[in-house]
This record gives C-alpha cells, structure tokens and sequence, in this order.
C-alpha cells in the first residue's frame, strides 16, 4: 500500500550544517499494517513522515500510496490520502472553534470548503455519536471550545478527526510524548482499537520503546537516515523492550568498530 523507493534528503547541503536526514529508504507497507518506527534523535523517524506527509520536496527515491505515484503531489494534495496526529496536542485544531466546529472541518478534509459550517441536525448526531465513543465524556460538550480541554482529550480528538473519513494512511508523529502517563496510555490505547475497528494502514513514530512492543505489529528501527532492523511476524511477537536496547547498543558497538577497522585494514595493506 505505501511503498518507499530510494528516498534521499540532505538538508542544508554543502554547508557546515549539512544534515543527511534520509539515505536511500526504501520500505514497504501493506494494506492493514500497523508499524512503529523508533530510534535515537536524529535517526530519521520524523524526517521520514515527513517526507510521506509532502512536507518537503525529495533530493531523490519516490513514493506511492495504493498505487498512485504521490512523489510530486504538494502536501494539501496529499492531505486526501493521509490522515496526521503530531506530537503536540495543540496542533491540528482551531482553539477557539467548538469541538462540533474542528470536527466539521476533519469531516471535510480534501474536500473544497464554502464559508460556513453547516452543522445540519444530523450531522451533529453522528459527531456526538462518533465521539461518545472516546468514553470521555466530551457528547455533551459538543459546544465548548476545543482549546478549554486538557491535552489528553484534544489529543483522542485529534486521532478522531484524522481517521474521520478513513484516510488510506495514518502518520502518528510522537502524539502521546507530550502527555502525562495516565493521558498518553489512554491515547495509545485508544490509537490501537481505532487502527484495528477501522483497519487502518498505520505508521507511527514513537520514543518508547513500551509502546513499539505493545501496539503494532511491525516495528522499523532507524539510524542515521537509514532502515537498519525491521521486526515483523514471530519475531516481533517474542521481542522485548530489552531486546530493542540491545539492538540499538549492537548497532552503535558496530557503528563504532567499522572506522576502527577500517584504519586496521588500511594499516595492513598500506
């Protein structure tokens, strides 16, 4: 369904800043899979959504989803195809607009937009319908502005507005990281059962490691730019949080061997 080919990006190139975000992805991602993507700053999680959200323009490589070549689309383009939840809580909202408005809105994505709401009585039956179904409590609160909520249930109102219209991919950039544990447990909990009713294609970016083992079924580990381990099948089924550390120390033990190598063999032969 999503498939990455040979995606580059330097940013800053050849400046004292030169960044090599992206080095040659290529990944692939079925219809119905969910995967968590993790690794350490500057990996590449991040840079790498981006790039499939339009955020930018590719040096080289392109993408697809479900079958249509999007590598040029401009990232309102995209917007039809990709529903997005980033990692602050604030974002993707207007604040002072009700929780019936922003939801309005979501209800319209990749469509063209009139000037007005038009909140019919049964759209907003279904609003409250769809909503109740957070067991936050927020039906009955349908008229109060979205920026007077706590950062938990804006955040479960995010994730309901970005798989409103079942987007053909869903991009989760870090949402629980700026919640408080109680909050951001509720929300990955709630992102597995919406990923799973909806049987949504997913990828999530995601720091803890607790909830890469938990919630997908695949999980991609990144460095510097580059894919270097992927768990998917049995093997992601038996792996640990420990067992993810140890992978990321195997890497730098050898990301740090290599040039030590190198200089050996160069030794050697000189």
């Amino acid at each position: 369904m999503l498939k990455v080919r040979q995606v580059q990006k330097t940013f800053f190139p050849g400046t004292p800043n030169e960044v090599r975000a992206l080095c040659g992805i290529d990944l692939d991602l079925p219809e119905g899979a969910f995967a968590a993507i993790i690794g350490t700053n500057g990996s590449g999680k991040s840079t790498l959504l981006n790039a499939v959200a339009g955020t930018f323009e590719l040096d080289q490589g392109e993408i697809s989803i479900g079958g249509q070549d999007i590598t040029r689309w401009p990232e309102h383009r995209r917007a039809g195809l990709i529903g997005r939840v980033f990692q602050n809580p604030f974002a993707g909202t207007a604040a002072e607009m009700t929780i019936a408005e922003n939801i309005a809105l979501a209800m319209r994505r990749g469509r063209r937009r009139g000037l007005g709401l038009a909140l019919r009585r049964s759209t907003r039956a279904d609003i409250a319908e769809r909503v109740r179904t957070l067991n936050l409590g927020l039906e009955s609160r349908l008229d109060n502005p979205i920026g007077t909520l706590s950062g938990g249930q804006r955040q479960a109102l995010t994730l309901l507005m970005a798989t409103w219209q079942r987007p053909s991919l869903l991009l989760l950039d870090e949402h629980t990281a700026a919640l408080d544990p109680k909050s951001a447990a509720q929300v990955a909990e709630l992102t597995q059962t919406i990923i799973r009713r909806e049987k949504l294609t997913a990828l999530m970016v995601t720091h803890s490691m607790q909830q890469a083992v938990q919630l997908p079924e695949r999980i991609i580990m990144m460095h510097k730019g580059r894919i270097v381990r992927q768990y998917a099948g049995q093997e992601k089924d038996r792996v640990r949080v420990a067992d993810l550390l140890a992978a990321f120390d195997q890497v730098r033990r050898r990301e740090q061997l290599d040039p030590a190598v190198a200089e050996l063999l160069g030794k050697q032969y000189a």
